[in-house]
C-alpha cells in the first residue's frame, strides 16, 4: 500500500457481495464506499473478474430464482464502476506458475499474480485462498478482517 493512497486488487468474491445478500457483504460495500468517496482510491481487477461476478448472478437466476432483470441491472452497475482493468493475457504466464506452486485455481491466481506485480494486497472472500496463500511472498487479505488500511 502507498502513503496516502488507497489501492487493491479486489476479487470477484468481493464483487459479487455489492449485489447479493451474504455473509461480508456489509465489508464489500463499505470497501467499494471508499472507492467513491475517496479521491485516490485504486481498486484493479484482471479483466475475468466480470465473466466472473456475471456467472454467479447467473446461478442465482438458475438456481435461486434471483429476477434476471435484476441480474442485468447488476451487471451493468458492475461495469460502470471505476475500476482499472488489466487483461488476463498479461498475468496468465504468472498466474499458472502461482497455481501449480500453492495448489490453486488459475482464475484465483490471476488475481494474486495482478496484485503481486502491483506490489499491493488482493482482497478476498474467500478465506480459503486466504489460508493457501499465508506465510507465502503474496498479500492476500481476508475480506473478514475489513478494515485493514
Amino acid at each position: 500500500m502507498r502513503e496516502a493512497l488507497l489501492e487493491c486488487v479486489v476479487d470477484a468474491s468481493v464483487g459479487v457481495k455489492l449485489f447479493l445478500v451474504e455473509p461480508l457483504s456489509d465489508r464489500a460495500d463499505a470497501l467499494f464506499a471508499r472507492l467513491v468517496t475517496e479521491p485516490l482510491a485504486h481498486f484493479y481487477v484482471p479483466d475475468l473478474f466480470f465473466a466472473e461476478c456475471a456467472n454467479v448472478l447467473w446461478k442465482y437466476v438458475r438456481s435461486f430464482g434471483y429476477p434476471a432483470e435484476s441480474a442485468r441491472q447488476d451487471v451493468a452497475d458492475l461495469t460502470a464502476l471505476a475500476l482499472r482493468t488489466v487483461s488476463v493475457a498479461d498475468l496468465v504466464a504468472d498466474a499458472l506458475e502461482i497455481a501449480m506452486a500453492h495448489e490453486v485455481t488459475v482464475y484465483d491466481a490471476c488475481y494474486v499474480a495482478l496484485a503481486h506485480r502491483l506490489g499491493l494486497p488482493l482482497i478476498t472472500a474467500d478465506e480459503a485462498l486466504r489460508r493457501k496463500l499465508e506465510g507465502t511472498p503474496y498479500d492476500v487479505r481476508w475480506l473478514g478482517d475489513f478494515p485493514f488500511f
